[in-house]
């Protein structure tokens, strides 16, 4: 069997390889994902890349990248990736994974190093696919990347799963709840396609230029990224209404596998000068109401720790990384021995008392 690896900008990935888009974990490695990415969330200096793997001329695995700045290459995941992964073909078994892996890592030993994050340390292909990297040539180190916060809500309804968070966020929702309901001022859109999408976005837009959030770091992200998760029929886009002024804000998307629907929280923003109000809490509890209406089996919120995601969910899970390095290059070796280097320092803190 002849397998071939070749690079490709994402506008000349043809329409045979879109099943390994639609086999990869959800919408973030969907081609429409990669298309807002490449469109407005590339960091200063860096290009794009899909790396094509074929196995007797049909697609089999598929790895996107990012290069820069200068010979840095990664996986392309950016801020906004909750959850990223190299695409293989459907059914694809554990051995044919590892050809692929190892004709992948055969290409890559060209750079000195390479690094994939927000991976999921339990998704079975990750073994396979690292035994063949390395079969390739390159050496592998995984790290920790971020935390993800998550809820299993599979045949959960509001009443329960409004009992089982703390009792603090419980009594807010239900206060604030109620007094946004005796204000006729206040009202929440929910907007997931057509006529109202562009003016949603703005209003979102504007409630984040007002919120206590930081500038984002790819401000067009959100403009390029809403259009096409709502033609997608993934957009669940909430704004909390106070007249005509938009006080909160927030967007979720929503991936439908056999095993239920997931619900992930992206971006959520409220204006702090109406605290009394609690808009950021009465619109989130309103949202996941309506999330699990439709049936979703889990409630993900996204990158990272967040202190206010422990209140909404209970479980953390982990994405780590994998720094893949050539070790016949000095560079790879050099970051082998100071990743190793970390790695010990960082056991040996955690062994203090």
């Amino acid at each position: 069997m002849t397998l071939d690896v070749t690079a490709a900008e994402l506008h000349r990935v043809s329409e045979e390889w879109d099943v390994l888009f639609a086999a990869g974990p959800g919408f973030q490695s969907s081609r429409a994902w990669f298309e807002a990415t490449v469109q407005a969330a590339l960091p200063p200096g860096c290009r794009a890349e899909f790396l094509l793997c074929r196995d007797n001329g049909r697609p089999t695995a598929m790895l996107p990248l990012l290069h820069g700045p200068g010979r840095q290459v990664r996986g392309l995941s950016t801020v906004y990736t909750c959850l990223f992964q190299p695409l293989l073909a459907p059914g694809l078994a554990d051995p044919d994974v590892r050809r692929a892996g190892a004709a992948l890592g055969a290409y890559c030993r060209r750079w000195p190093t390479l690094v994939l994050d927000a991976l999921d340390p339990s998704w079975p292909g990750l073994a396979p696919l690292l035994a063949g990297l390395r079969d390739g040539g390159l050496h592998a180190r995984r790290f920790e990347h971020f935390g993800n916060w998550h809820q299993p809500v599979a045949g959960c309804g509001w009443p329960d799963y409004l009992a089982a968070r703390p009792g603090r966020l419980r009594e807010t929702v239900r206060r604030k709840t109620r007094a946004c309901a005796r204000d006729r001022r206040v009202r929440i859109e929910l907007v997931r396609s057509g006529d109202g999408l562009h003016r949603a976005m703005a209003a979102y837009e504007d409630v984040y230029r007002r919120s206590w959030k930081p500038q984002e770091a790819a401000p067009g992200f959100t403009a390029a990224l809403l259009p096409r998760a709502a033609a997608a029929g993934v957009l669940r886009l909430g704004v909390l209404w106070s007249g005509a002024q938009a006080v909160a804000a927030q967007y979720w998307t929503v991936d439908w596998t056999a095993a239920g629907g997931a619900a992930t929280v992206l971006k959520l923003a409220h204006d702090d000068a109406w605290r009394p109000l609690s808009p950021g809490t009465v619109l989130t509890g309103h949202m996941i109401q309506g999330l699990l209406g439709e049936g979703v089996a889990e409630l993900d919120f996204g990158r990272g720790d967040d202190p206010y995601k422990a209140a909404w969910s209970s479980l953390r899970r982990r994405r780590i990384g994998v720094l893949l390095a050539n070790p016949r290059d000095p560079r790879g070796l050099l970051a082998l021995a100071r990743q190793s280097a970390g790695a010990a320092l960082r056991e040996t803190l955690n062994r203090l008392p």
